[in-house]
């Protein structure tokens, strides 16, 4: 029979602990554990004291306590704090002008990134902690991101990625006294380990192919020499700058971009029989197949009633080609993955939430915490990704050699 771990905390001391006291009540407001966590934080000052007092050889001693209300997740909490003659003592775990607990500053922007707007996280701290936080309290805490928005968005990167998913958000922000409408681009690359990772953001209105070449170039400084495969929504002016910052590349038009594109024309009823026609078109053998497939869904009785799917289909042609080159594990990495609708969907939420921002760095900050958030949970490849990895290594050859050594 296994051995019982010996606790962290010895029963008798918890014994001692809630000896007289009802123990539902510990976790009620200033209850057992909100007095523990209050009796430690003292302790930890006053070891903080000791430890400055016993290397100061001026005569320095303690002096008596201050009184402190910081915040923390739970509520509020009065602390007594210990001072000495000099005045030089600064402890670590509550510096001298610190008004908020280890931690909370990080709740804050835990419920930042999840959507709600600074009105909903005051309204929640004050119904679920009794706190009263003030909404520049809340735009300082998340202000605090911008630095890390920077450092994060000129960090180096891999030297080669087989896949960059470049996909694009419209938000309203207000510029110049108006609401605009602004596009912002996000770029996703796969390892070669099939491993997901956020590459950066950008605002731009108007975008074309100077921004694109701009974005490029920025990527290629950062360190990035060689992408595979490109899958962008119809972005104007990329293909032509990606061919003159990476020659090599395969742009691809993405399948569910333009199946969404597709049924944006068609009234709801229609929608899941259009759909089923229009799979005949990207899941045929190949691009002579594919097309063949078009020109029936034209010639049909969907592409007469709705005449600019097609039209659409056919001025996407050159960049939707590429897609029947590849075997069915490929595609299927380039048709969707589940994390990149994940995260779509939970940027879509976030800027909903927000009606419109009030500058480009507030929509980049939200956009910052929604992408860092769900970035911790790609940790696994997709499932296809082994097959469709064999099959890249034998299409792309050495490059994609080059990127399983990198």
């Amino acid at each position: 029979m296994a051995r019982r771990k010996e606790p962290a905390i010895p029963d008798a001391i918890l014994d001692q602990l809630l000896a007289g006291a009802d123990a539902k009540t510990a976790f009620d407001p200033n209850g057992l554990l909100d007095q523990l966590k209050k009796a430690l934080t003292e302790r930890a000052l006053k070891a903080e004291l000791d430890h400055h007092l016993a290397g100061d050889e001026s005569g320095n001693r303690r002096n008596g306590y201050g009184r402190k209300t910081v915040l923390t997740e739970g509520g509020s909490m009065d602390l007594s704090i210990p001072r000495d003659r000099t005045g030089t003592f600064d402890p670590t775990l509550i510096a001298k002008y610190q008004r908020r607990f280890p931690g909370f500053d990080e709740k804050i922007i835990s419920m930042y990134a999840r959507g709600m707007s600074t009105r909903e996280i005051t309204g929640h701290l004050r119904e679920l902690y009794g706190i009263e936080v003030s909404a520049d309290l809340i735009s300082t805490v998340t202000d605090a991101v911008i630095e890390e928005v920077t450092t994060w968005q000129n960090r180096p990167l891999e030297a080669i990625y087989p896949l960059v998913f470049l996909d694009t958000i419209r938000v309203k922000i207000r510029d110049e006294g108006l609401v605009r409408n602004k596009a912002i681009h996000v770029a996703i690359g796969v390892r070669a380990d099939g491993v997901k990772e956020v590459l950066g953001l950008w605002i731009e209105q108007n975008e074309g192919a100077k921004f694109w070449l701009r974005v490029l170039n920025e990527l290629r400084n950062r360190g990035l020499e060689d992408i595979l495969l490109a899958v962008v929504d119809g972005l104007r002016g990329f293909p032509e700058a990606i061919a003159a910052v990476y020659p090599e590349t395969i742009v691809q038009t993405c399948i569910v971009h333009l199946l969404r594109h597709s049924m944006g024309f068609a009234s709801w009823k229609d929608r899941k029989a259009i759909a089923a026609a229009l799979r005949t078109v990207y899941d045929a053998v190949d691009d002579k197949a594919a097309e063949a497939a078009l020109t029936a869904f034209e010639d049909g009785p969907w592409g007469e009633k709705y005449a600019a799917i097609g039209k659409a289909w056919r001025r996407a042609w050159q960049e939707v080609i590429p897609f029947f080159a590849f075997p069915r594990e490929v595609r299927r990495i380039l048709y969707t993955t589940n994390a990149i609708e994940a995260l779509n969907s939970k940027l879509h939420r976030a800027v909903r939430a927000r009606g419109h921002f009030a500058n480009d760095e507030a929509a980049l900050k939200l956009l910052f915490l929604v992408l860092n958030r769900a970035e911790k949970d790609w940790k696994m490849p997709p499932r296809e990704w082994t097959a469709a990895k064999a099959q890249m290594a034998v299409i792309f050859g050495e490059r994609f050699a080059k990127a399983m050594n990198a």
